[in-house]
């Protein structure tokens, strides 16, 4: 079993910057790659869109379109925490977060990860 905690959401203006961090305990975190995913108000669980995903080592990431250029996944082995900068935030990014654990790739399709957070709320005011 892996546990995730996430913070750091909250109520930002249009253009502000959060983090939003991740910590891990149970099974070695460097075992699993990780990612980030949201749900926006109105969708369903089973509508959670990829954000952003990062291998084992932390030397791959993807990102989707929407977020390319703005949010930057990272990961810190030794802290077993994963971490989402999100920056030049736009009231679209609105949205509860998740971080999930994939114990064997990085994927974009939700179904594929084993372990998920409990999530946190972004809101961005326009």
């Amino acid at each position: 079993q892996v546990q995730l905690v996430e913070s750091g959401g909250g109520l930002v203006q249009t253009g502000g910057s959060l983090r939003l961090s991740c910590a891990a305990s149970g099974r070695p975190f460097n075992n699993y790659a990780m990612g980030w995913f949201r749900q926006a108000p109105g969708k369903e669980r089973k509508e959670r869109e990829f954000v952003a995903t990062i291998n084992t080592s932390g030397g791959s990431t993807h990102y989707a379109d929407s977020v390319k250029g703005r949010f930057t996944i990272s990961r810190d082995n030794d802290q077993n925490t994963v971490y989402l900068q999100m920056d030049r935030l736009k009231p679209e990014d609105t949205a509860v977060y998740y971080c999930a654990a994939n114990l064997y790739y990085i994927d974009y399709d939700a179904d594929t990860y084993d372990y998920w957070g409990q999530g946190t709320q972004v809101t961005v005011s326009s």
